[in-house]
């Protein structure tokens, strides 16, 4: 992955072995929901020989990128595997946007998901976060929080709420709660979320924070697969 010192790719780098890790063998077809203008992890999975494509409105053009949401992008044939990190809490209709995952998703089809519960992203973790923001390199969006913040005058709550509010942002709860509602999960976890955008803190700098009780675990991480279809006349003895 190019360009490790732009706030995206230290995102895209930092990620990538949770997903790497997660994958099922190539060359599975694995479709990404929200890759971004660089085309999100798709080169990576490219390379290691998947057959995969990204999805969004921003995603580069090119052979296996469609500009489009993935509410309206019709997948040619079932995937086995859908990658969204940080992509469902800016979704419109997360119902539907996961539904639609389901109907994408070949039985037995891998879902991997990073994302965040913005709700619990407190005063204190905003100000650990702060402290240890780079002042070289591309800034990312924890710097533009903290200069709004601060120019704001508001408490970091209301603050926080506004913007969420603004943003239409899902809650990390609401999201957890509509996965589980579709996929049998076999890893969920709440892990480190702030460290790519951070230096000289890192991953495990932000475990040890959260383990001491200083910051909340805001990282959401999961992986599920989809329920097997079941024939239709078959009866569940209760």
């Amino acid at each position: 992955m190019a360009d490790p010192t732009t706030a995206k790719q230290r995102w895209l780098n930092a990620i990538w072995p949770f997903v790497r890790a997660n994958l099922p063998p190539e060359p599975s077809r694995v479709l990404e929901i929200g890759c971004g203008p660089t085309g999100g992890f798709v080169p990576a999975m490219r390379e290691r020989g998947y057959h995969a494509i990204g999805v969004d409105p921003a995603a580069p053009a090119g052979p296996g990128y469609h500009q489009t949401e993935f509410e309206h992008h019709e997948p040619t044939g079932p995937v086995d595997a859908i990658v969204a990190c940080a992509s469902l809490h800016h979704v419109g209709d997360l119902d539907h946007i996961l539904d639609r995952c389901a109907a994408a998703l070949a039985p037995g089809g891998v879902l991997i998901v990073v994302e965040w519960a913005h709700e619990d992203f407190d005063e204190a973790t905003a100000r650990w976060c702060f402290d240890r923001l780079p002042d070289t390199g591309q800034p990312g969006w924890l710097h533009t929080h903290r200069e709004r913040w601060l120019a704001s005058g508001l408490p970091w709550h209301t603050y926080l709420d506004a913007w969420a509010r603004g943003e239409r942002l899902h809650k990390g709860r609401t999201i957890i709660q509509a996965l589980q509602a579709r996929f049998h999960p076999w890893l969920l976890t709440r892990a480190p979320y702030f460290f790519p955008d951070l230096h000289p803190a890192g991953e495990t700098d932000e475990h040890v924070a959260v383990d001491s009780g200083q910051i909340q675990a805001t990282g959401i991480r999961y992986v599920a697969t989809k329920p097997p279809i079941t024939p239709v006349g078959t009866v569940h003895n209760g």
